[in-house]
C-alpha cells in the first residue's frame, strides 16, 4: 500500500513545475525513542519504523540523507542511507540556510530527519504549506514536499 502510494505521489512530483528545489523533499521527525538520557537511541518500535521508512522510500531515487547529530535522527535515517550506499549527513537545526543549499547539491530527492519542533519549519522553508507543529507524541508522519507548489502530503508510517 505504502510502495503504491509513494509510486503516486512520485508520478505527480515528476510532472510539477520547477522550483529552486527541483525534487521532492521528504522530511520527518525522528521516529520513538527509547527512555533514559539525554541523547537516547531508537526504541524497538522506532528502529522497527527505521526500516519501514527504508522500504518506502526505496524506490524514491534519494540522493541524500540529512538528520540532525542526535542518535534518535541519525538512526531513523541509518537504514535508508546504508540500503542506497550513502551516508546520513549531519545538519545543524539551527542553520536551515545550510540545509537549503546542502539539499539542492544533493542533485535529487533527499530525506531530512527533525524533531517534533523542527518539521514544520523545514516543510515550509522548502516550499510546502507549513503544516501544525507535532506534539511530542507525534511519530511517523512522512512529508512529502512538491517543488512548484505549496502542496504537502503526508504518508502514515504504521
Amino acid at each position: 500500500m505504502h510502495r503504491l502510494l509513494l509510486s503516486a505521489l512520485l508520478s505527480l512530483a515528476a510532472s510539477l513545475p520547477s522550483a529552486s528545489h527541483a525534487a521532492p523533499v521528504y522530511v520527518i521527525r525522528h521516529l520513538e525513542r527509547a527512555p533514559g538520557d539525554a541523547d537516547p537511541s531508537l526504541s524497538e518500535k522506532g528502529a522497527t519504523r527505521a526500516e519501514q521508512l527504508a522500504a518506502v522510500l526505496a524506490g524514491a531515487n534519494i540522493k541524500g540523507v540529512f538528520a540532525t547529530a542526535t542518535k534518535r535522527a541519525q538512526e531513523t535515517g541509518a537504514p535508508l542511507a546504508r540500503g542506497l550506499g550513502l551516508t546520513v549527513t549531519t545538519y545543524n537545526p539551527r542553520d536551515i540556510d545550510a540545509l537549503a543549499a546542502a539539499v539542492d547539491s544533493a542533485g535529487g530527492p533527499v530525506l531530512i530527519v527533525g524533531h517534533s519542533n523542527t518539521v514544520a519549519t523545514l516543510v515550509a522553508k522548502f516550499g510546502g504549506e507549513k503544516p501544525a507543529e507535532l506534539g511530542e507524541q507525534d511519530y511517523g508522519t512522512l512529508f512529502v514536499v512538491h517543488s512548484g507548489t505549496t502542496q504537502v502530503n503526508r504518508i502514515e508510517l504504521n
